[in-house]
C-alpha cells in the first residue's frame, strides 16, 4: 500500500474514532428530562432493554435494565448465590467473596471493581436481602444495599458509599425462562468524575445480563438437584 494510501487510511481511523468519542461524551452529557427513564440499550436480539436517568440532585445517573431469560428461578439463584464465581460473570469484578450468611433469606458479602484508567479500583460490602415467591407475590426480590462501614477501608481500594439496587425474578412460561428486572445507583466515594462513573455504569448492567446468560449454560448452575443456598419459594 503506498503512503497516500496509508495516510487516507490513518486520517479515516482517527476520525471514526474520533466521531465515536463524540457520540460517547454526548451520552454521557446531562441530556433529557429529570427524573425520566431513557432507552439507553435495546438488544432486541438477547431480550436486553437497559435504561438510564439523571435524578434531581445527583451527578450519577440511575440505570434500569429489563431482561428475558433462558432459565428457571432456580438457576439463576445458584448463580447469584455462587459468590465466588462473581469474577467470571459480574461487571469489572476482580475478586468477591462470602463473607457473612445472616439467615435462609440475608447474607454480606464483598467484591473489588476494576475502575476506569486513570481511578483508583474500588470496593464494596453489600448486603442481600431476599423476599421468596409466595402465593400471593409470583416473583423472587433481592435488595442490595451498601454497607461502607462494616469492615476497615482496605487501602488502596476506595471504599464505596452505594452500590443500592433491586432485582426481580419473575418467572415465565411453567419457570422455563425468567423475566429480570434491576433497578439502582451508585456512589463510587472518593473523587471520581460523573462523567467517568456514568461511563462505566451504562456499560455495566448491559455486560452483567450478556455474562449471566453465558453462565446460564453451564451444567452445575442447571443439575435440579444443586442445592440452593438460599431460600427463593415460600408457597
Amino acid at each position: 500500500m503506498s503512503l497516500r494510501h496509508l495516510t487516507a487510511a490513518s486520517l479515516l481511523l482517527v476520525s471514526t474514532s474520533a466521531l465515536a468519542a463524540i457520540g460517547d461524551l454526548d451520552e454521557l452529557r446531562d441530556s433529557g428530562n429529570k427524573n425520566e427513564w431513557r432507552l439507553q440499550k435495546n438488544d432486541n436480539r438477547h431480550n436486553i432493554k437497559v435504561y438510564v436517568k439523571n435524578e434531581d440532585g445527583q451527578a450519577v445517573r440511575s440505570f434500569k435494565v429489563e431482561a428475558l431469560l433462558d432459565a428457571p428461578v432456580e438457576t439463576l439463584a445458584r448463580i447469584q448465590f455462587d459468590i465466588d464465581n462473581f469474577t467470571r460473570w459480574y461487571f469489572a469484578t476482580m475478586e468477591a467473596k462470602m463473607l457473612k450468611k445472616i439467615s435462609d433469606r440475608e447474607y454480606i458479602f464483598y467484591m473489588v471493581h476494576d475502575a476506569p484508567i486513570g481511578t483508583p479500583d474500588r470496593d464494596v460490602i453489600l448486603k442481600v436481602t431476599i423476599d421468596p415467591i409466595t402465593k400471593k407475590k409470583p416473583y423472587v426480590g433481592l435488595k442490595f444495599t451498601a454497607l461502607p462501614d462494616y469492615l476497615p477501608v482496605r487501602p488502596p481500594y476506595v471504599r464505596m458509599l452505594a452500590e443500592d439496587y433491586t432485582v426481580k425474578w419473575i418467572p415465565q412460561d411453567n419457570n422455563t425462562k425468567t423475566k429480570l428486572e434491576s433497578e439502582g445507583y451508585i456512589h463510587p466515594g472518593g473523587l471520581a468524575p460523573s462523567w467517568a462513573v456514568n461511563f462505566a455504569q451504562g456499560k455495566g448492567p448491559y455486560a452483567n445480563m450478556m455474562g449471566l446468560r453465558r453462565m446460564l449454560f453451564l451444567p452445575q448452575y442447571n443439575d435440579p438437584k444443586a442445592p440452593i443456598m438460599f431460600t427463593i419459594r415460600d408457597e
